[in-house]
């Protein structure tokens, strides 16, 4: 039996929602009768204009055509699901950090979902409801010194800026969240696993061995599927979960090897 997640007509913003987790929020989401509005810097053929702003959110202004959009189109926002994230930083250890790179971490990874927030939750604080979830990562409990330095303290800043909200406007009426994905395989997750598959002189079957071992490995024997991240913050998001807010969590297929 379905459960009926009560998402229809609300309004939702997802952000980098054309691939990976954000594109499987999206459709999750759409498919459960919400009206979702998506950014991220290009929009793919396939996906409706409409319901699109093409901004960079790692900047201020890509940020204030977004809400800009949001308030327009759908007149304020129900739930706003931040997904952006990543690290484009080399490996090497802190010596291979500097300025530049820790400006990008952070600028991807905390400052676009400090400036939605900030610029959306008034309108959520002035009806008495809402819901935001910050997906964070596993990276802050378990960074890889030699490539996730930058990301990791990055995604950390991120989880503890969500639990101060989440302690602020609860009592308001907003419920805030984190999901904290382990390694999920995504797009940019599979040419990974195929690029030190092809180093390694193996097949991807190899590569994602190669990536689990890297973590410590993976209990479950598998990573996350993007729909599988999907399924918990839609629910999380939902009415269904109406008592939950200011908590993390972790899904890494057990990946974090303490409680």
């Amino acid at each position: 039996m379905m459960m009926d997640l009560d998402l229809k007509d609300r309004r939702v913003l997802v952000t980098a929602g054309t691939k990976g987790i954000g594109a499987a929020v999206v459709a999750l989401f759409r498919q459960n009768g919400a009206n979702v509005i998506t950014t991220a810097r290009s929009r793919p053929d396939a996906m409706p204009e409409q319901m699109f702003v093409a901004a960079d959110v790692a900047t201020v202004d890509g940020c204030a055509a977004v809400v800009d959009a949001v308030n327009d189109r759908l007149g304020g926002v129900d739930i706003i699901v931040h997904v952006l994230g990543g690290s484009s930083a080399p490996a090497g250890g802190f010596a291979a950090l500097g300025e530049d790179e820790w400006h990008n971490e952070l600028y991807l990874n905390l400052f676009p979902a400090v400036r939605l927030d900030r610029a959306l939750l008034p309108g959520m604080l002035a009806r008495g409801t809402g819901v935001i979830i910050h997906v964070t990562s596993i990276q802050r409990h378990l960074p890889l010194p030699e490539s996730t330095t930058a990301y990791a303290a990055a995604k950390a800043a991120l989880s503890t800026y969500s639990k101060s909200l989440s302690k602020e406007v609860t009592p308001q009426g907003v419920r805030v969240l984190r999901v904290s994905p382990g390694w999920v395989e995504t797009e940019a997750s599979v040419a990974l696993a195929e690029r030190l598959a092809a180093g390694a002189g193996t097949d991807y079957a190899g590569g994602k061995e190669i990536i689990m071992k890297s973590l410590g490995g993976i209990p479950l024997g598998r990573p996350s599927k993007p729909v599988e991240v999907a399924n918990l913050i839609a629910f999380l998001a939902s009415p269904r979960a109406a008592t939950i807010t200011g908590t993390e969590y972790v899904i890494d297929g057990g990946t974090i090897p303490t409680a």
